[in-house]
C-alpha cells in the first residue's frame, strides 16, 4: 500500500455531539458529507459555548455551539455520531475546532473508543 493510500483509509473513529454532523460543516471541512453510526459518549456532560472566530461562525451559521465536559457520574452520557475519518480529515477537524476544545480519545457506550473534542483545561 502507498503512502498516499495509507493516508486515506477511513480507520479513525471520530464521535461527534455538535457542529461537525452538520451537513454544511462537514462539506467545508472534509469536502464531503460523512456518513456514520449513532451512539453517546460516556461519563460526559453537555454545556454551551459562545463562539466567535468568524470563520466557524460562518462555517456553522451559529453562535453558540454544544460543547462537553468530563462528569463524576459514569451515568451520564452524550449523544451523538461516530464518523469512521482518515487521518486527513482529522487533521481538518483539529482546524476548525476553536482552542475552548481539545480532542481526547474516550469511551462510548458501544464499548468503543473515538476521538472527541471535549473543553480544553
Amino acid at each position: 500500500m502507498t503512502q498516499k493510500a495509507a493516508s486515506n483509509t477511513r480507520t479513525i473513529r471520530l464521535f461527534s455531539y455538535g457542529t461537525l454532523q452538520l451537513e454544511a460543516v462537514q462539506l467545508d471541512t472534509f469536502g464531503r458529507r460523512l456518513e456514520g453510526t449513532a451512539d453517546a459518549l460516556v461519563g460526559f456532560k453537555q454545556t454551551v459555548l459562545e463562539i466567535t472566530d468568524p470563520d466557524v461562525l460562518k462555517i456553522s451559521g451559529e453562535r453558540f455551539h454544544p460543547i462537553v465536559v468530563a462528569s463524576s457520574n459514569p451515568a451520564d452520557n452524550v449523544d451523538g455520531t461516530v464518523f469512521w475519518i482518515t487521518a486527513e480529515e482529522l487533521a481538518a477537524a483539529d482546524r476548525y475546532e476553536v482552542s475552548d476544545y481539545q480532542r481526547v480519545e474516550a469511551n462510548l457506550a458501544s464499548g468503543g473508543k473515538a476521538w472527541v473534542y471535549v473543553k480544553a483545561g
